[in-house]
């Protein structure tokens, strides 16, 4: 690891539930001199040794080489999840976006670039056992957001083979929750049906126990730790990023103290399709098919060569983020604005 203090390290997103994490964990660090926050509003939130660009991605003016110079490190952390209706906008933000950034990466000559990929990149697999990094990764290709975290496993694939001097971390983490990130992920992917339910759990009549609804969930604090692992060592290719247990229904039930009812995937979906059609949901049926068939992720890489391990389990850091949810939590930042809870 180096040992060399002043390090430069410029963070896209970083006004987000990852990049704010990661910001404070950056400036808090005494090897680290500065950090450049590139987001798309500079908030009123800035901690020591941090300096903020306002550049959206999507724009083909955004002068991201000026913004890189100098730099031992990019983390690239930006991202946008809706409109779920308009594909092509997300597509515009994410995948271009990310294109550009690796240019600029390479035209600036940064010697080391932290990918936020996604376990949402992976194709089918199994909930009964772990895979590890070698899983294939072609998404499911009819939710965007996993098309889009496929397409550029395969961008970063070309510019590994054509930048061979830039060290690539991929960091495919599993879903991430934090307390101040609670009114932003309700906006995204609850909007108007989420808050009354969720932020009072004494109102949930039952929980839906959905067949093959198995997942991963990670504090951001704990993801945030791994990239700033992987910035500071000579760590190169993907490393998966999940904390124990996986999350079903029975620990959800638990959480909420709610009792479970077994719902069939078709009606489920059905619902799910109808809120989104009229609007009412952000998040579409198309990512509900894709956490269905996400694999369970085996960490033992990050463990062995970064040294990484999640400090909160995964009921912990569920019960943090309903907490969060419940009082409208949030921070001092364009997306994680906290919503007053009635």
């Amino acid at each position: 690891m180096s040992s060399e203090p002043g390090r430069r390290i410029v963070v896209t997103g970083a006004t987000g539930n990852v990049g704010t994490s990661v910001v404070r964990l950056l400036s808090e660090d005494p090897e680290v001199g500065s950090v450049r926050g590139v987001a798309r509003r500079i908030p009123e939130w800035s901690p020591a040794k941090t300096e903020w660009s306002a550049v959206d991605l999507a724009s083909e003016q955004a002068d991201l080489v000026k913004e890189f110079e100098g730099a031992d490190a990019v983390i690239h952390l930006a991202w946008a999840f809706q409109p779920t209706h308009d594909p092509a906008t997300t597509w515009r933000t994410n995948v271009l976006g990310s294109i550009r950034v690796f240019e600029a990466v390479a035209a600036a000559e940064v010697p080391a670039l932290v990918h936020a990929s996604s376990v949402g990149a992976y194709s089918p697999g199994p909930k009964d056992h772990a895979v590890d990094e070698s899983w294939p990764t072609h998404g499911w290709p009819d939710a965007a957001y996993c098309r889009e975290k496929a397409y550029l496993e395969r961008a970063l694939d070309i510019f590994e083979r054509e930048h061979p001097g830039t060290r690539v971390v991929r960091m495919r983490p599993a879903f991430l929750f934090k307390r101040e990130s609670a009114s932003e992920q309700r906006r995204i992917f609850g909007g108007r049906l989420l808050p009354g339910p969720l932020a009072r759990p004494e109102l949930l009549p039952f929980l839906p126990d959905i067949p093959g609804l198995r997942v991963q969930a990670l504090h951001t604090d704990d993801a945030a730790k791994a990239y700033h692992l992987a910035e500071r060592s000579d760590a190169h290719g993907a490393f998966n990023l999940a904390a124990e247990p996986p999350v079903d229904a029975e620990m959800l039930g638990d959480l909420l103290g709610a009792r479970r009812v077994r719902l069939p995937r078709t009606a489920a979906r059905s619902a799910i399709a109808a809120a989104w059609g009229l609007r009412l949901l952000p998040a579409s049926p198309h990512l509900f098919d894709a956490v269905l068939r996400l694999p369970l992720m085996d960490c033992t890489r990050a463990r062995a060569e970064l040294g990484w391990r999640p400090v909160r389990s995964a009921d912990e850091v569920l019960e943090e983020f309903l907490q969060g949810m419940q009082q409208g939590a949030g921070a001092k930042t364009d997306p994680l604005q906290g919503h007053k809870v009635g």
